[in-house]
């Protein structure tokens, strides 16, 4: 058992995406006892899905300055990097007045120093919790690439790219010649670039979730396949998961569902205002050129990543809820953008997917305590860095649960946040 923590307990673990796994096996690590329960086989959820960007340069939030004048567009434009689906606009409109409220400038710096101190640690979070999976390899440093069709694309990131350097980012400017060296299969209409060459890539996001899964199974964790019916809490304040198999009472409780998270963090007393931004991705099996690091695109916000399988084009984001069926429409006008970007890619075959992002309107995660049920603990809320953040995510909760102080301020992943009104 490591220092710090006082008595072995055991863990439940909800939901066995990569940041209930990492939350999952860093409690092993510490000591507990430790089941993970989730309705899918693990890592088959949003992380199933991701670009495979270890970002630690995204410490930008979703919404900066300017944000109430896009409102408009991602209402009326179909085709936008961020859209909203008119029918879910009532119930989301508690969501993006927060989201609003977060873009204040004064609002986004301090976001961003909180998104940043979580991002400065992620690549030793990683390397320490891979090296005891005996899964390093999973993992390459590879930087990744902004890259610029228009001067206008590139003045529009600057201020991003400028928060990024007031955050300790490594960034270096590229002339177009300079980008053709890195990627010379890039279009000839590309006239600037940006390079993060700290970034490091997972080929294979599924993959390393798996490894952990394995590593976890072998140090003796406990994986279950159940879907969690409710959760019941009682007068003592005593946790009980009602599953499609039975009750289990239990001791310590992490909740890491990522978007479906709000609901059952209201059963255990917290009003978290979280939806889902659902993302896309077109998976290329036969890309037909060597594609050895991450290319995003600066003027139509998509990434196109080398993956074990071939070349993943991820990117454009709607807000529509849980229940909506997907929009695939939305993952195929990924695909002439990707071809005019790359002119010699091939992207027949080609598979399409959505997954459900976890998100907050002020872009941080909801990591700590769950403010009236001692016992119980939130990971999630992690939007478009579940990966990236999955290994501190579960650093951190191990600390909290063995009560040892920790190098980062909680305050601002705080689930309380959101009835203080920080995030106004």
């Amino acid at each position: 058992m490591s220092e710090g923590t006082h008595r072995r307990r055991h863990f439940t673990v909800v939901g066995a995406g990569v940041v209930g796994v990492c939350c999952a096996f860093a409690l092993l690590r510490d000591g507990h006892r430790v089941t993970l329960i989730d309705r899918d086989e693990p890592g088959r959820g949003c992380s199933y899905g991701n670009g495979g960007i270890i970002q630690i340069g995204a410490s930008v939030p979703v919404a900066t300055p300017g944000v109430l004048r896009q409102v408009p567009r991602m209402l009326l434009d179909p085709n936008g990097p961020l859209v909203i689906r008119w029918p879910c606009l009532p119930r989301l409109t508690p969501y993006l007045l927060r989201f609003i409220a977060a873009a204040r400038p004064d609002r986004v710096e301090r976001i961003s120093v909180a998104i940043a101190a979580l991002l400065d640690r992620a690549i030793d979070a990683f390397r320490e919790m891979l090296g005891a999976a005996e899964a390093l390899d999973a993992i390459a440093r590879t930087g990744e690439l902004y890259v610029y069709q228009s001067e206008t694309a590139y003045r529009a990131a600057r201020s991003a790219h400028d928060m990024r350097r007031r955050r300790g980012v490594h960034i270096e400017e590229l002339s177009a010649d300079e980008v053709r060296q890195l990627v010379p299969a890039v279009a000839l209409s590309v006239r600037r670039g940006v390079f993060l060459p700290d970034c490091m890539t997972v080929a294979n996001p599924f993959h390393l979730t798996t490894r952990l899964v394995e590593a976890f199974r072998r140090d003796g964790g406990t994986v279950l396949r159940e879907t969690v019916r409710d959760i019941e809490v009682d007068s003592d304040r005593h946790v009980t998961l009602l599953t499609d198999a039975g009750r289990h009472g239990v001791d310590r409780l992490v909740l890491a569902t990522g978007a479906w998270s709000r609901r059952w963090a209201a059963k255990l007393g917290a009003r978290i205002p979280m939806d889902s931004e659902r993302g896309y991705h077109v998976m290329l099996s036969d890309p037909g050129i060597d594609l050895r690091i991450p290319v995003l695109s600066g003027d139509h916000r998509f990434g196109i990543t080398p993956m074990a399988d071939g070349i993943r084009v991820a990117g454009t984001a709607e807000l529509a809820g849980l229940e909506a069926p997907p929009n695939y429409r939305r993952a195929e006008m990924l695909i002439p953008m990707a071809e005019a970007l790359l002119p010699g890619l091939r992207t027949n075959p080609h598979e399409n997917w959505m997954g459900h992002r976890p998100s907050t309107p002020d872009s941080l995660p909801v990591i700590g305590r769950a403010p009236r049920i001692p016992g119980a603990y939130f990971a999630f809320g992690h939007g478009h860095l579940g990966l990236t953040l999955g290994p501190i995510t579960g650093k951190l909760i191990a600390d909290l649960a063995g009560e040892r102080s920790s190098q980062v301020d909680m305050t601002p992943y705080a689930a309380e946040r959101f009835q203080r009104g920080d995030d106004r």
